[in-house]
């Protein structure tokens, strides 16, 4: 299968018409936000039916096997679809101001420069190589253990997840998830629910926190929930490759 081009332009000017300030505030208060429509319908449809395209994918994990839960996701290899490509490429300038802020906060190295080809140019000269791209496929009674996408000391600390099917008609269940650790507190849980063609940014590792002495690292982690019915399909974009 060879899949539509479309112009960067297109993608881009889709991500770039996000409220900026309204993400980064929710990043900053909660350690995710969910975005306004990136893909139509049909992109969604066409991203999911990529899955049954052996060739394009470097891997299959099944999470059963693995003990990570129940289910199927693919990584691609580098011959990225068009739109997987420039969806990236739109969102990586837009975080990297709060990677390098949240870096600020907690004392922490900013390695990452204003390019994301570059970027992936240090990840593949530390030795992580692999991409990191992937494709989530669940069925009814599948679940995502939580956990965290760190696959090697590069490490980019926002992901992006966006859904490729409709909540409530394609699936029910299968929310996204996500665990924060507060200094000597108990863990703090949220939820979400991903509009088809909608995204979610969220924390990669963990998150500063405000707290009496300064900021605080808060270790995040994320999974999904039990799909009752249906099938449950999400394209995840992650800005490291993997060792």
């Amino acid at each position: 299968m060879t899949a539509t081009t479309h112009p960067a332009s297109r993608v881009t000017s889709r991500v770039d018409a996000g409220d900026w300030s309204a993400l980064t505030a929710e990043l900053d208060a909660h350690g995710h936000a969910l975005t306004g429509p990136l893909l139509s319908a049909g992109e969604c449809r066409e991203l999911a039916a990529l899955y049954d395209d052996a060739d394009r994918f470097r891997t299959t994990v099944d999470m059963a096997r693995h003990r990570f839960g129940s289910g199927q996701y693919r990584y691609f290899t580098h011959e990225l679809p068009d739109l997987v490509r420039e969806l990236r490429e739109a969102f990586y300038p837009r975080l990297l101001p709060v990677a390098r802020d949240w870096a600020e906060k907690l004392g922490k190295a900013a390695p990452w420069p204003d390019s994301l080809e570059e970027w992936v140019a240090m990840c593949h000269a530390a030795g992580q190589s692999k991409s990191a791209q992937i494709l989530l496929r669940y069925g009814p009674g599948d679940w995502n253990a939580l956990h965290r996408d760190v696959f090697g000391d590069m490490l980019f600390p926002l992901q992006v997840v966006i859904g490729l099917d409709t909540p409530g008609t394609d699936f029910t269940g299968g929310e996204f998830l996500m665990t924060e650790q507060r200094a000597r507190a108990q863990s703090r849980g949220s939820a979400a629910t991903l509009p088809r063609g909608h995204g979610l940014i969220f924390t990669t590792r963990d998150r500063p926190v405000a707290s009496k002495r300064g900021w605080s690292n808060a270790p995040v982690r994320h999974g999904v929930s039990t799909v009752r019915s249906g099938r449950r399909r999400t394209l995840g974009l992650v800005f490291h490759d993997a060792a």
